[in-house]
């Protein structure tokens, strides 16, 4: 039996897409420093970013939309990119989870 996650994802021609799992690892979560952080990152490329935790998906050029999505630490999420900058534009956003958004704890 094929799961709909075994399927390739069909883009326009010329278009990537990337998928990376990250954790969140700052004691506070993704709260409001870490996610104008990262909304202002991912603002600048022209790829489409979805952030995904649980059920939820939110625009991750949106602070609000990724507060709303109240990432305590240690919560999985999954970065998702669709366009022609999509591997860079997730390759910005991992390293800031993995650098704790350059916060200490």
């Amino acid at each position: 039996m094929i799961e709909k996650s075994d399927l390739p994802e069909v883009f326009p021609e010329g278009e990537e897409t990337a998928v990376r799992t990250v954790v969140v690892v700052n004691q506070l979560g993704l709260h409001a420093r870490p996610a104008a952080r990262l909304a202002q990152e991912a603002q600048g490329f022209e790829a489409e970013i979805t952030v995904i935790c649980e059920e939820q998906e939110v625009d991750a050029k949106s602070i609000l939309d990724l507060l709303t999505l109240a990432a305590a630490q240690g919560s999985k999420l999954e970065l998702r990119a669709n366009g022609c900058d999509a591997a860079a534009a997730l390759d910005c956003l991992e390293e800031l989870f993995k650098t704790r958004f350059g916060e200490e704890k």
